[in-house]
C-alpha cells in the first residue's frame, strides 16, 4: 500500500466515522427526549420522511414528509409526549465515505395518550426500524428517512383498522 493510498483510507475512514458519530449523537438525544439537540445535529434545511407515517386526525390526514425543523420536530415532540417512556436501541450503525449511514434501531415505548385515530390502551410497542442518513462533510444530517412496519405497530398497540 502507497502512503497516499494510506491517507486517502484515513480520509475515507474520517468522513464515515464523522458520520457515524452524528448519527449515534442523534440516536442518544432520541433517548433523551431531546428533540432540540436532535434537531440541532441537523442543516437548517433538512429533508425529514418518515415513510409508513400516516396519521387520520378529525378533518385532515397527517403525513410524515416535509423538513425535519418542521415536520420532523412535531412527529418527535408528538411521539415523546404520547410515549412518555420512548426509547430506542441502536443494533447497527453502517455508513460509508459519502455520508451514507443506515441504521438498524428498535424503537418502543409504552402509550399514555391518543395518537390520532389510535385510543391510548396503555399497550407497550417495540418495533424494528430502517433509519437511512445523509450526513454533511462538516458532520450534520441533512437528510432521514426512516421505514417500519406500521400495521404491526398499531396492532401492538390494540387499534386494528377496518375500511
Amino acid at each position: 500500500m502507497s502512503i497516499s493510498t494510506a491517507a486517502e483510507n484515513t480520509t475515507r475512514t474520517s468522513r464515515a466515522e464523522l458520520a457515524k458519530s452524528a448519527v449515534i449523537a442523534f440516536f442518544d438525544a432520541y433517548r433523551a427526549h431531546d428533540v432540540e439537540r436532535m434537531v440541532d445535529l441537523c442543516t437548517d434545511n433538512a429533508n425529514f420522511r418518515y415513510v409508513p407515517f400516516e396519521v387520520w386526525m378529525r378533518q385532515r390526514v397527517v403525513y410524515g414528509d416535509g423538513k425535519v425543523r418542521t415536520v420532523g420536530k412535531a412527529i418527535w415532540t408528538t411521539l415523546i409526549d404520547t410515549f412518555p417512556d420512548l426509547s430506542n436501541v441502536v443494533h447497527s450503525v453502517r455508513a460509508d465515505e459519502e455520508g451514507n449511514v443506515a441504521v438498524q434501531v428498535d424503537i418502543n415505548g409504552t402509550q399514555a395518550k391518543d395518537f390520532g385515530v389510535i385510543a391510548c390502551r396503555g399497550e407497550y410497542f417495540n418495533l424494528p426500524h430502517l433509519f437511512l442518513f445523509r450526513v454533511t462533510d462538516e458532520g450534520l444530517i441533512d437528510d432521514i428517512v426512516a421505514y417500519w412496519d406500521n400495521v404491526d405497530w398499531k396492532q401492538q398497540l390494540g387499534w386494528l383498522e377496518v375500511d
